[in-house]
């Protein structure tokens, strides 16, 4: 359930960046973002994996922020691979990479507590 919910939650990211920044767009409906999110999900677990393990040492130089730039090159990586998802710069990328971020944390946020009455 809880993977499901994370899913979800990356393509409401994942609108919610194509909604704020200009130069994205994702062509098509929300089974477009959920695939959008499937993909940029399992390129992130596989590859943005291996390369933040190899980056380790580079990551630690810049305090961390080395790993926000994989993450962009993972979401540049998606729409390359993707027909529905397009990205107009390295700047788009850069953007559309910390909406994602933020809008995701926030929405991880909503999902982890427990429900209270």
């Amino acid at each position: 359930m809880r993977l499901i919910l994370r899913w979800i939650a990356l393509a409401l990211a994942i609108w919610a960046a194509t909604a704020i920044v200009p130069g994205i767009t994702v062509n098509g409906g929300a089974r477009t973002y959920l695939w959008v999110a499937l993909l940029f999900g399992l390129i992130n677990a596989v590859l943005g994996s291996m390369v933040k393990v190899v980056t380790f040492p580079l990551s630690i130089v810049t305090f961390g922020l080395f790993i926000f730039l994989v993450n962009v090159a993972m979401l540049a990586l998606t729409a390359r691979w993707s027909t529905a998802l397009d990205i107009k710069d390295f700047w788009t990328a850069v953007f559309a990479s910390l909406i994602i971020s933020i809008v995701s944390s926030l929405l991880k946020g909503f999902y982890r507590r427990p429900f209270q009455f």
